[in-house]
Order: C-alpha cells, then structure tokens, then sequence
C-alpha cells in the first residue's frame, strides 16, 4: 500500500531515532550562538523589509520552531533574510507606505501567501521547478541585488530621509544629489560601525562581530547621548512573546502579489535546498527537497498568525550553526529561546542602538555578497553561463528585481533551447586495429572510412532539433559534394524520440533512398525503439538496419557486399579496406 504523499512530509526525521545526550549538548551550544547573532541581523533586515525592528525578532521565533518540526536538513537555519526582504518592500511598497499598520498587516499576509506555495509545492511533488532559477541565473541576481541592498541604506547612514529605490542608478543619483544635506555624526556613527564590523570579523570563532558592534554602540549612544545630537536610534520596543493575531485576508491584492509570491517562493527554496545539499554531503546524510518546502511553506505560514514576516534559509547563520556543532534543527528550538528571552527582558536596552549601526551590518552583509571572483570563474567554466549571470545582473540593476530574476530565467530557457536545437554531432572514425569509433575532431589516431558517414547525436531527437538533424544527415549526403553509400547513425546518446523527429526521419529515408545512400541505425534505446516500431518507421527503413554497433553494421554491409575502405585518415595516406574480422 502506497504512503500518502502528506504523510510523507509529516513523518519523524531520520535523524530522531539516532539522536543522543552528546548531539543535545552540541545542539544548545550552536542554538545559542546562532540566537545571539539573530539578535542584530533579524532587526537590521526588519527595517530592509519596512517593517519595525521588533518584527524581525518576532520573525526569528515561531518560524524556528515550526521549521525544526519537519526539516530533514540538519544545519540549515531559518530566518529574515536580506535579499526577501528587498524583495517584499518592493512588492508590498506599491500599495502601502513602509512602516505603516496597513502595511505590516500586508506584510504578514504575504508570509502566509508564500508559504501556501511552498505547501502547493511540496504536496505536488513540484520541487523540480526550483530548475527554472540556474546557478548563473541565481549568482548575478544575488549580484544585483545586495549591490541594491547595500545602495538603499544610504538614507540611514546619511541620516536623511531618502525614498527607497529598486533602480541601482536613481539610489546613486538620490545620494548623489543629497551629498551636502548629510547629517555628520550618523555618517561617523554608521562609519565607525563598518570598520568595527570589519575589524571584530578577526576574531568571528569568539563572538559574533556584528554583536560586538551593537553593544558597543548601544553604550556609546547612551553615554554621547547620540540621539539629542540628531542621530536617528530605534526607539522604544514592546516587550514580551507575540501572541496569536490573526490578520485581514484581502483577496484583490492577493492576486496582485501573487506573481512576486511565486517568485520569491522559488527564491527561497533554491536558497534552501542550496544550502542543506552543502552541508547534508559534507556530513553524509541526504535531504529530502519535499520535506524541506513543506518546514518552510509551515514557517511561514504559522509564523504570519504570530506576527512574523517571510522567512527563509540564511547562509551566514546556517555557517555559525554548523560551525557551532549544530547536529540537528534542534540547534533552532534554543535560537528561538534566546530570541524569546530576549524580547522578554531584553527589549528596553535596545531603545539606544542607532540606526546607522542597522544599516552598517545590511551594508557590510550585503557588500560581502558581491564576490566578482565567483562571476569570473563562470566565464572561465563556461562562457555562457557567464553571460547569463551578467544578463541577469545588468537586467535586476536597471529594471528591478522581478523584471532581473524573469529575465534570467527567460535568457535560461533560450539559451536550453539553443543548445537542444543545435546538438553535438561527432563524425566518427575507426580506431586502427580495433573495433572502436571515436570522434575524427577529438582524436588524431582515427580514420574516417571511405563511403561510410558514421553520425554520433549526443541529445535527444526531437521537435527542437529534427529539422537541424535533418537538414545536417542530407547535406552531409548530397551526391553533388560527396561520395557517401552508407549512412550510420549512432543512437546510443539518443535516449528519446518524438513524433516530428519520426516525421522528419521518414524525409530523410525517402531523400537518401533516392540518392541510392542506405540508412543503418546503431544502439537504439529501448524506448525509442518502441517509438520507431509504433510508428512504422522501423518497418519502412527495414528490420535489418538496426544493429548494436556502428562495428556490427559495417560488418553486415561488408557481408553483403558492400566496398568499404578506410580513407585519407590512414597511417599510409592511403584507402585500404578495413578488417572486420
């Protein structure tokens, strides 16, 4: 009896039934530092989304919890992230001010939206979409995007009152223009937290940097008095755990978002499963894709009835907490205490840490994101790669993040389609002495028989290259420039075959038969085999064209009389008839 497929996503992880005391210890340990790391950086990205600090705090609490539930990835660790807060400001920014109670109430249904297409996705088995976002694709809009990140904390490291921007060249025009109205001591203040972030990042294994900065600040500012000299701080905090709130569903503008819903719900899970792959192979265990966008679609979706915004994986956080000997999503429970302590008894300290210091841990985080090195490596793999990566990069600075990650994935699909359309066909040639056929542009040691056309199609045969091949088999054929009596068409790369490329090989079997050149087929799949017979393209070329080998069809057409000699690919310069024996 099959599981359902719910079940499945609900069952205890693998790695409850080995887990031990030691792995708990291990686990505390890593919660926490990952918990006093969150502190900073969930308030910093809170105010990146447009949403007041103290949600980025709310945001680091129940999604952890609900996550630790049903991950199958051991070390990664939820929570705000740079990149998807841009992303919601941006959406949510059209139709309400940052900031604003409506606003936060849009904030958290969009939470709760994202997370029903994470569900969507992980009931229908549907992970494979995360394809759609390539590597190329993906490290130009992270590219793009914190390089935008970065440029949109201007405002609050200038002290000014800037509007937020998606286009790269209006947030350097903006803080251009506003150069001379800069407010000094937030300039210094944000500065002064960027070399300490830098500086304390040297000794990272004994407290977290951007920890370090913020009570260092938050003592500074009380003491200066930085907020009567003008410096902009965060204020007053609620205190305590945030209890059940339900918020207004408002369908008109479900639907206008939803686009930007699926797409960073894509966003998210490429991220994630990224991240759990990175660490699942270092430690020898698997993940499950389903499973883990089931944790995060429940994430979010409960986190957005306890006040929590879009949540997703952190690379910098899930780092700490494998660092830290995190053995299991345990390690999020405790992170999530600290955090609970936190907003319990630790809310009204925080009333002095300046806003330049926020915008001094987004600016250092996501500056630290744009790694050119990484780009180059793309070129130097595989150019094309690259220029999609660049493609999409250029794209997200100019137009703005959607238009960028749709354009990377457009540029994707045709530059797939490109290359199914133009398959490798090697032409190939006998090895001397043996009965292997190797690629005449590889290999030297190869010659080409006489008479005989040997193709090799290293892709599938289908309606995206059936007039390519086509046209290719014919003109390589053509009476008018060749002496060819046979071709033989290597089908052992072929893995399918549909109906236009049945359609386009009974054209090219009625041509070369009026060209008196005979068609072989060699290692023919099972499948496609089924597709030729179905079709009657088996029948109309005849049974005995279809042999195992490109050896074994030279050998029939010896057999029956067939002249075959090697050509100028020869040792000797010379034709000689080949030995098939």
């Amino acid at each position: 009896m099959r599981t359902r497929p719910f079940k499945k996503l609900v069952s205890l992880p693998e790695w409850a039934s080995s887990y031990t005391r030691q792995d708990f210890s291990s686990d505390v340990v890593a919660g926490l530092t990952v918990g006093i790391m969150l502190v900073p950086q969930s308030m910093a990205y809170a105010m990146l989304a447009g949403m007041p600090p103290i949600y980025g705090l709310y945001a680091s609490l129940v999604p952890l919890l609900v996550y630790a539930l049903f991950a199958s990835s051991r070390h990664v660790t939820p929570g705000t992230v740079a990149i998807d807060s841009l992303i919601m400001v941006f959406a949510l920014g059209a139709f309400a001010e940052p900031f604003s109670s409506a606003y936060i109430q849009l904030a958290f249904m969009f939470a709760f939206m994202v997370g029903i297409v994470h569900l969507i996705m992980a009931v229908g088995k549907l992970g494979f979409l995360v394809n759609l976002l390539s590597r190329p694709v993906i490290m130009g809009f992270i590219f793009a995007a914190a390089t935008i990140i970065g440029c949109n904390q201007f405002s609050n490291l200038m002290g000014l009152d800037l509007p937020r921007r998606e286009h790269f060249y209006m947030l350097i025009y903006d803080a251009g223009v506003n150069v001379f109205n800069t407010h000094l001591p937030s300039v210094l203040v944000g500065l002064i937290g960027i070399f300490g972030l830098l500086f304390f990042r040297k000794w990272k294994n004994l407290f977290p940097a951007a920890l370090a900065v913020v009570i260092l600040s938050i003592v500074a500012s009380w003491g200066l008095k930085l907020e009567e000299r003008g410096v902009q701080v965060v204020g007053s905090i609620p205190t305590g755990i945030p209890g059940f709130a339900p918020f207004t569903f408002e369908f008109g503008m479900m639907g206008e978002l939803m686009l930007t819903a699926v797409t960073l719900a894509l966003i998210q899970f490429t991220n994630v499963i990224s991240l759990g792959k990175t660490f699942a192979n270092k430690h020898n265990y698997s993940i499950n894709p389903n499973k883990e966008l089931f944790a995060l679609g429940a994430s979010n979706i409960v986190g957005s009835f306890f006040q929590s915004y879009t949540v997703s994986g952190s690379f910098s956080r899930t780092a700490v907490n494998e660092e830290a000997g995190a053995k299991s999503p345990v390690s999020n429970v405790f992170a999530a205490l600290l955090i609970g302590l936190t907003l319990l008894f630790l809310t009204p300290v925080l009333y002095y840490l300046p806003i330049p210091i926020l915008a001094a841990i987004i600016m250092v985080a996501s500056f630290g994101m744009v790694k050119f090195k990484e780009m180059k490596s793309l070129f130097k793999m595989k150019k094309t790669d690259g220029y999609l990566s660049i493609i999409t990069m250029v794209v997200t600075l100019a137009l703005g993040l959607e238009a960028g990650i749709l354009s990377g994935i457009m540029a994707s699909v045709i530059a797939i389609m490109y290359r199914i359309s133009r398959p490798n066909v090697a032409v190939l040639g006998n090895i001397p002495g043996t009965r292997s056929f190797r690629d005449i542009d590889l290999h030297d040691n190869v010659t080409q028989i006489e008479g005989v056309l040997i193709l090799r199609v290293d892709a599938s045969f289908s309606y995206a290259n059936a007039d390519f091949l086509k046209e290719l088999i014919l003109s390589s054929s053509r009476p008018e420039t060749s002496t060819i009596s046979y071709v033989i068409i290597d089908a052992s790369s072929v893995n399918d075959l549909d109906t236009t490329a049945v359609q386009a090989l009974f054209a090219v079997i009625d041509v070369l038969e009026k060209r008196h050149v005979e068609l072989y087929f060699t290692g023919v799949h099972g499948s496609v085999s089924d597709v030729m017979t179905n079709s009657g393209l088996a029948e109309r070329l005849g049974m005995n064209r279809f042999f195992l080998s490109p050896y074994r069809a030279l050998e029939y057409i010896k057999g029956k009389g067939g002249i075959i000699r090697l050509g100028n690919g020869a040792a000797d310069n010379k034709p000689h008839s080949i030995s098939l024996s």
